[in-house]
């Protein structure tokens, strides 16, 4: 099993920044990636950024150039850096732990992200 605890999210301004965390405790050396995902009210769940063990990212097209996601091994922690903040981006964040075998899929509790025009 792994946990995953988010944190970083809140309220900003359009134009703003926001930096959220995503610390996972467990069973972690059966993860191979860790992504952020978005869900606005209303439309489905979407893939933001990920990352894989090796250090690959992978962006949504939303938010390339603007978001970046990084990994810190010793803190078993993924970040999600946003900048330049739209009210588009307004949702709740998931942070996704996958180990690309059935049941090994993890979600945390997610973290409302508000921006205002």
């Amino acid at each position: 099993q792994v946990q995953l605890v988010e944190s970083g999210g809140g309220l900003v301004q359009a134009g703003g920044s926001l930096r959220l965390s995503c610390a996972a405790s467990g069973s972690i050396f059966s993860i191979n990636a860790m992504g952020w995902y978005r869900q606005a009210p209303g439309k489905q769940r979407e893939l933001v950024a990920a990352i894989t063990s090796g250090g690959s990212t992978n962006y949504a097209d939303s938010v390339k150039g603007r978001f970046t996601i990084s990994r810190d091994n010793a803190k078993n922690t993924v970040y999600l850096q946003m900048n330049s903040l739209k009210p588009e981006d307004t949702a709740v964040y998931y942070c996704r732990a996958n180990g690309g075998t059935p049941g090994n899929d993890y979600w945390g509790q997610g973290t409302q992200v508000t921006v205002s025009s």
